[in-house]
């Protein structure tokens, strides 16, 4: 017999196998050990004993717990994810995660960041030429803080002057979370990362953006001083992340069309770049082509 700990070990090399992220498979795989901790305190241990009454009780628990409604149907899409695995994989013969309801939870929408905001950010971070090139180059391509701090100097072309005859831009390699794309660069980045690579320390690492030392700056270091910025440009509740929703929008609303935005964000699918367009009040000609500047 398959125990459900055997069949999440299974599961996890089923993600593993299809190159999921790290993040992603850490976030599945410990949300099904609570769930089958859950179960065998139930004394279930045959995946084929699961029942949705027993799912239901789980996800009550969670809220009782202090689990926001959010955070509950993140554990919900867990457990259909891993029960239609198992299904598929003649472990059980049906599935009970299949009439499994989500919690109703409202998304907050995406934080946009006003002309004033971004611009008081500049002005913030101006005397740390650095900091000042990692935010200009993050508000200006739409980029993922993750996928900044691996670009490599290699991968930035500064002029027109390239083999591939391609105008400046970034180039996105593939890793987990990332599709390799490259992003055109607009005059205000290319301006950021010229006067920082003239005071970049010497160093043998091929990482664009480094300490003092010659090491890679890593995400959380980048993430403390854009945070660090906010506060002294005054902007409140916002994130990292809110630069790439901006980004998103402003390109939208300038006419750029929705394939070409989602293609250079780097989305897996259109609909994650439609959703973006309810923020967006007008629209102007889809025929652009060239990135408006922020």
């Amino acid at each position: 017999m398959v125990t459900l700990s055997d069949a999440r070990q299974q599961f996890i090399g089923h993600l593993k196998g299809r190159a999921r992220s790290t993040s992603t498979i850490l976030a599945y795989g410990k949300d099904v050990e609570q769930l089958v901790t859950f179960l065998e305190s139930q004394s279930v241990i045959d995946p084929k004993e699961t029942t949705v009454d027993q799912l239901r009780t789980f996800m009550g628990n969670l809220l009782k717990d202090g689990y926001t409604p959010k955070s509950i149907s993140r554990k919900t899409n867990s457990t259909k994810t891993f029960f239609k695995f198992l299904q598929s994989s003649n472990l059980i013969a049906s599935d009970p995660a299949v009439s499994l309801e989500h919690p109703d939870f409202e998304n907050k929408p995406p934080r946009i960041l006003s002309k004033l905001e971004y611009r008081a950010l500049r002005d913030a971070a101006r005397g740390d030429i650095r900091m000042s090139a990692v935010i200009e180059l993050l508000l200006q391509s739409g980029m993922r803080i993750g996928e900044l701090s691996k670009v490599n100097v290699e991968d930035v072309r500064l002029d027109n002057n390239t083999p591939t005859g391609l105008t400046p831009h970034v180039y996105i390699r593939v890793a987990e979370g990332s599709n390799e794309r490259t992003i055109p660069l607009t005059q205000a980045v290319i301006e950021a990362i010229r006067r920082y690579l003239e005071i970049r320390p010497k160093t043998q690492n091929h990482t664009l953006f480094v300490t003092k030392t010659g090491r890679p700056l890593l995400v959380r270091n980048i993430r403390t001083s854009i945070d660090r910025y906010f506060r002294l440009a005054g902007i409140k509740g916002t994130k990292v992340n809110d630069l790439r929703h901006t980004w998103i929008t402003h390109q939208l609303g300038s006419g750029l069309s929705l394939v070409m935005v989602s293609k250079l964000a780097g989305h897996k699918r259109v609909a994650a770049t439609e959703r973006y367009l309810q923020y967006v009040s007008t629209r102007s000609s889809e025929d652009k082509i060239k990135l408006e500047e922020l």
